[in-house]
């Protein structure tokens, strides 16, 4: 699915030069869990944000589903992103103006699904993922667990092959944290490709594969066989 070769980035002002990622290499086959760690600084976001298609390498070649990406112009590139990719944030990033059902629909307008069809995936997923009886609330009116969900199901409600998330428990208790972490095993365990940074080493336990980075290379890669045998 993902074939990265001597992928590098650099940051330029105009009094420094910064190497973010420098000839970093690997590859993700399709319904994958794989973590990436490493610590603050290491090039863990900008290496998420180049897979997402929300930046651009320097130098490199990026394959996604067995094309170069990773040098398309910005509208090559959000075509890309918004049929074949969900993000799942730290942060939650839901609209507080709109409902449970209105942010997990959103994808769907923008994609000018109908509204009946719209209705249906979107009730579907809500049973699936277990909001239902929230589909009517704000998101100031949930749990921290709760919103996380939310906003899982708007990245699913386009059914992405690749789903990326950027410290998704970051902001969540253990109890609800692992609450989530449960949901992307299922999620991984239905087919779907998983990329997920975090600094979390109980998080990536769930992940089938762990890659290291450190200033920007990586360092370590192993194989999570317990987490393997779990699926």
């Amino acid at each position: 699915m993902i074939k990265l070769n001597k992928l590098t980035k650099v940051y330029r002002t105009d009094e420094i030069e910064s190497t973010a990622l420098n000839e970093v290499t690997f590859d993700i086959q399709q319904g994958e869990f794989v973590s990436i760690m490493g610590p603050s600084g290491c090039g863990k976001s900008t290496l998420l944000n180049i897979l997402g298609m929300l930046d651009k390498p320097e130098s490199g070649s990026y394959e996604f589903l067995g094309n170069e990406v990773g040098h398309l112009n910005e509208k090559g590139r959000s075509d890309v992103r918004k049929k074949n990719i969900g993000f799942i944030f730290q942060n939650f990033n839901l609209i507080d103006e709109l409902t449970v059902f209105e942010n997990i629909e959103l994808p769907l307008l923008y994609n000018k699904i109908n509204a009946s069809e719209r209705k249906q995936q979107v009730n579907a997923l809500m049973e699936k993922i277990g909001i239902a009886h929230r589909a009517n609330h704000f998101p100031q009116q949930l749990s921290g667990g709760q919103q996380q969900r939310v906003a899982v199901a708007r990245a699913l409600i386009t059914k992405p092959p690749l789903i990326l998330a950027d410290e998704p428990t970051g902001n969540l208790d253990s109890s609800h944290g692992n609450e989530v972490m449960e949901l992307m095993c299922e999620l991984h365990e239905a087919g779907t490709t998983i990329v997920m940074v975090t600094h979390s080493s109980h998080d990536a336990s769930y992940s089938g594969r762990i890659i290291n980075l450190l200033d920007g290379q990586i360092v370590s890669e192993k194989q999570n066989k317990l987490a393997q045998a779990a699926v």
